[in-house]
């Protein structure tokens, strides 16, 4: 609205150009006194700056979106605790936690999501990292399939869900121990693999570094990697590439020459 009224002042020669371009500079972030927030991502990305709540306060992290609801109707924030949620939300009533992935949402505009992701996880103890990417897809306008519990171990598992994931446009895969998934996975289907090395599995793992190799490693093609237990990561990235993948058009048939 702003930049509207600004551009129409200028246009009409009411207002000097250069005080407008201090203006929008100045309505494209907020200073406080612990951050910078980018209002001018939401029309940069397509989505509000997203909030990393770790390492933060509660009254911080309510702060922060508290700003940021008044600019944007969609929020996210990622890695956060009940007491962060708890006190965001005594400034925002209609904020929403999901405690498995610790993850804070803010969504006003909730409209028709969009079809097309599917994000697999291989084990139950991968979950939290699962949710955190399924929940940055919805937030995002997103309706992905989640499918649980298909791990290596048991592959059968896995071929049971093969039609629904060649269906897909993009899968995020999320792995924890030999993080062999996203290979089995990219190499049964055509769309592009996001894959996340969780932290889960014995002492080898390496809190998630003997998946990333693997996962690195990987001889499948169309697999990209994310940093370790980054669901939000890969999540994003699945919506940016599903938001501008199409399905493809069917070859029409030629008719029959009649005879």
């Amino acid at each position: 609205m702003i930049k509207k009224k600004l551009t129409s002042a200028v246009s009409r020669q009411h207002f000097p150009a250069a005080k407008a371009m201090q203006h929008l500079h100045a309505a494209s972030q907020a200073t406080m006194d612990f951050a910078t927030l980018d209002h001018h991502r939401l029309h940069r990305k397509g989505f509000s700056e997203v909030v990393f709540c770790q390492c933060k306060t509660a009254e911080q992290v309510a702060s922060i979106f508290y700003e940021l609801s008044r600019h944007s109707p969609r929020v996210l924030g990622t890695r956060a605790s009940p007491e962060q949620f708890e006190a965001a939300q005594r400034r925002i009533p209609d904020l929403q936690y999901h405690p498995l992935a610790r993850v804070i949402w803010l969504d006003r505009n909730p409209g028709k999501k969009a079809d097309g992701v599917a994000v697999v996880a291989a084990g139950t103890g991968d979950l939290s990292v699962a949710e955190e990417a399924a929940l940055t897809l919805e937030v995002m306008g997103h309706h992905p399939q989640r499918i649980w519990d298909v791990g290596v171990a048991g592959l059968h598992r896995l071929l049971d869900k093969l039609p629904a994931l060649r269906k897909a446009r993009v899968i995020v895969v999320v792995a924890g121990m030999e993080g062999a998934l996203p290979s089995v996975v990219a190499g049964l289907v055509a769309a592009p693999v996001i894959a996340v090395p969780t932290s889960v599995g014995y002492g080898a793992s390496f809190g998630g570094v003997a998946a990333l190799l693997a996962m690195l490693n990987s001889c499948a093609p169309g697999i990209s990697v994310v940093n370790i237990d980054n669901g939000f990561g890969a999540g994003y990235m699945a919506a940016a590439i599903n938001a501008q993948v199409q399905p493809m058009a069917k070859p029409k048939r030629k008719k029959e020459a009649s005879r």
